[in-house]
């Protein structure tokens, strides 16, 4: 049996045309589009034309909306050169075209399609506070209810509550749980997991691991350690590590990020809590400077409140 991981493009593309998707899109991101879509109205309003002096308005508009100042900056000299061109005519066009960038950029960042015999290993990491546990359990009941089996690890063993937040998870989602004690060895926990994994045929492990130890080295050696222990007992694991971002963060998030990739060999961004911030323009802000895909939003509380990223509804919900 070949896994194609977090199912193929077209898997995704198919839950991404399903009914209430779109919907559900543009709810998450109500806030984001209020800050940006319409004060694009109220700044074009006041211009008779389109020129570089209403694109020096609508800077301040994107960075509040957190695309982040080296990315608003790209994006409007690049509109700015068409605006001396005389080739914005009106709002929708200067829309048209601003969709037309913060795609581009986006799908600068594609996740390689990659084939897998189960169990597929995906590591989550991320700094304690972020959602990661909560956003372990939402993958769990997304990819439970596409018929997979699921096995969650609870390799967080140094922070309190940790192994019992996942285990709640766990019967929410009807996903057994591998466990140790609180302060055990994450590695040994890992093992365990990958071992029961294999002999039940399992088609995903999801490990949860510490947000924070007493060092950033510490943090990121305890991960190297469980990365080794993955490929010793599976070639080729882990197969995909996500890092958790709280979306309500913004810029100030991407620092802590770029530590995780530098350190954790990241292959991807979730982006929790997106519906709780109008600053939802951090996720082009990702794509152009961590180089990385955003695979998954989270936009409620629900356990099917995971909805797989797809740039072309994100750009059309911040304008519709």
């Amino acid at each position: 049996m070949v896994l194609t991981l977090f199912g193929s493009k077209e898997k995704e593309k198919e839950q991404a045309a399903k009914p209430g998707f779109l919907e559900r899109m543009k709810q998450a991101v109500t806030r984001t589009r209020e800050s940006l879509s319409e004060r694009i109205d109220d700044i074009v309003s006041f211009g008779k034309e389109i020129d570089r002096e209403t694109l020096d308005d609508l800077e301040a508009t994107l960075i509040a909306a957190d695309l982040g100042t080296a990315t608003t900056h790209e994006v409007l000299e690049k509109l700015r050169a068409q605006a001396d061109r005389k080739q914005i005519g009106n709002v929708a066009e200067l829309k048209r075209l601003l969709k037309q960038e913060l795609l581009a950029i986006l799908n600068m960042a594609v996740a390689p399609a990659r084939d897998t015999e189960p169990p597929e290993v995906i590591l989550v990491v991320g700094v304690n506070g972020t959602g990661k546990t909560t956003t372990i359990g939402k993958l769990a009941n997304l990819l439970g209810s596409e018929g997979k089996s699921v096995l969650l690890c609870a390799a967080d063993t140094f922070r309190a509550a940790a192994i019992e937040q996942l285990e709640i998870w766990g019967e929410r989602t009807r996903t057994d749980v591998i466990k140790t004690k609180p302060g055990g060895d994450p590695s040994a926990v890992l093992f365990d997991a990958l071992q029961s994994a294999k002999a039940h045929t399992t088609d995903y492990v999801i490990v949860d691991t510490a947000g924070r130890l007493h060092t950033k080295s510490n943090l990121m050696a305890e991960l190297e350690k469980m990365k080794r222990t993955a490929e010793r007992i599976i070639p080729g694991a882990p197969h995909e590590v996500l890092l958790v971002m709280d979306a309500t963060t913004g810029q100030n998030g991407l620092q802590q990020a770029r530590q995780f990739t530098q350190s954790a060999g990241v292959t991807g961004i979730v982006l929790s809590k997106l519906d709780g911030t109008a600053k939802g323009g951090v996720v082009v802000a990702i794509s152009r400077e961590l180089k990385l895909p955003v695979r998954y939003v989270g936009v409620g509380e629900k356990a099917s409140d995971l909805l797989p990223f797809d740039a072309e509804a994100f750009v059309n919900s911040l304008f519709e």
